[in-house]
């Protein structure tokens, strides 16, 4: 059975939670992504996630100013988090039941990576050859 750990994002781009959204709409665009991990403020802290549809409801939607508001102000945060031995058939259970696309993959409160639903389905496409 694959798990987390089979599929997950190792290298994971992260922005302040000070940062404007124009600092992380550029971040996005620059490394080509459509999240970032939020990082905390300390190490008891929550890890955070801002997506493009936090920025796109936002900014779009309630005609929010990307320079003037911060990534804290729009990011989910603490978000849904899971351990990398966790198989990914309850994973994928767990987001279409909180009806995300993305989760944090944790230990103890470090940060390992992140799975998304569209590696999840690349695995199952894998599977079928």
């Amino acid at each position: 059975m694959l798990t987390v750990r089979d599929v997950m994002i190792r290298e994971v781009i992260k922005v302040s939670p000070f940062a404007t959204l124009r600092e992380a709409m550029t971040l996005m665009k620059r490394h080509g992504v459509k999240s970032l991990v939020v990082e905390q403020q300390s190490e008891h802290d929550a890890w955070g996630l801002i997506t493009y549809t936090n920025i796109l409801k936002t900014v779009i939607a309630e005609d929010g100013d990307i320079d003037l508001l911060n990534v804290y102000d729009v990011c989910a945060k603490p978000v849904i988090s899971v351990g990398e031995s966790l198989g990914i058939r309850h994973v994928a259970s767990l987001m279409s039941g909180h009806r995300i696309k993305r989760l944090l993959v944790l230990e103890d409160n470090r940060l390992l990576g992140f799975v998304t639903m569209d590696d999840i389905m690349a695995a199952l496409f894998d599977g079928l050859d």
